[in-house]
């Protein structure tokens, strides 16, 4: 790991001036991605600046219909919120399950989010309920938000503050983890708001997508049946050591059924 030099601003508008300012500069925000690149060699950043002091950038609440979560929000604070657990208990449930108990409680849903892991479970969560990414400078719809892999929309100097969620009538996540990472070699976000159904794929390919053919049977019939004789495209999906493109397909339609399941038993 090389020098550095290191800064913790108390504003969101210090932070992003100390980034507009420095060529080289990282935002250091739970550290799970930075930090290991930094030690093997793979980042090299001539400023880190440290978000963990800004306060506005943390918390849950409920703003009119939609709950807000702060960018540097941990993933056992959305785990273990009581309000979570209300309003969405499926994202919860997902946060329960990222890592183990170091990474949830050091890692951010903002920094997962910015980083764009393709086998992250957050950005699911994100493009399935039809979130809202609130940055130091818009909001940006989360259809617009994920562009390829490890790459989002964020512009230069921009910073994630906060994330606004919907209410879904009904909302599930299921994952086949890595036994080892617990990042998700197939995992899929099923939501209904209102009538429409979005689903999201995590961990199966290059990037998080939207399942359009699992959304139109859901959307012609919201239940288990719907999917049994269904299959997806694995032409985009990955192959690698972990598992072929053909099981992952076959992983996605099984984590699609269970996420079906779920959420109708969550519903009552």
């Amino acid at each position: 790991m090389q020098s550095f030099s290191y800064h913790k601003p108390g504003t969101v508008t210090d932070a992003a001036s100390l980034l507009a300012a420095r060529d080289n500069a990282a935002l250091l925000a739970g550290g799970m991605t930075l930090l290991p690149t930094m030690k093997q060699r793979l980042a090299a950043p001539d400023d880190i600046i440290d978000l963990a002091a800004i306060r506005e950038l943390s918390g849950i609440t409920m703003e009119g219909e939609d709950l807000v979560i702060g960018a540097m929000t941990r993933h056992a604070d959305v785990a273990g919120s009581d309000l979570v657990k209300e309003v969405l208990p499926a994202l919860a449930g997902l946060a329960s399950r990222i890592g183990d108990q170091q990474v949830r409680h050091r890692g951010t849903i903002g920094g997962s989010i910015s980083n764009n892991d393709p086998a992250a479970d957050y950005p699911a969560a994100i493009l399935a309920l039809n979130a809202t990414i609130v940055t130091s400078q818009r909001a940006i719809a989360a259809d617009d938000f994920f562009v390829g892999l490890f790459e989002t929309a964020l512009r230069p100097g921009e910073i994630v503050t906060a994330i606004r969620f919907p209410r879904a009538k009904r909302a599930a996540y299921a994952k086949f983890p890595n036994p080892a990472s617990r990042y998700a070699i197939a995992g899929v976000f099923v939501a209904q708001t209102g009538g429409a159904v979005r689903v999201a794929v995590t961990g199966a390919a290059p990037f998080v997508f939207r399942a359009t053919d699992v959304e139109a049977a859901l959307s012609a019939n919201y239940a288990v049946e719907a999917l049994e004789r269904l299959s997806i495209d694995t032409q985009d999906l990955m192959s690698d050591i972990h598992a072929d493109r053909e099981y992952r397909g076959h992983l996605v339609m099984v984590m699609a059924r269970r996420a079906v399941a779920e959420s109708l038993k969550r519903s009552g």
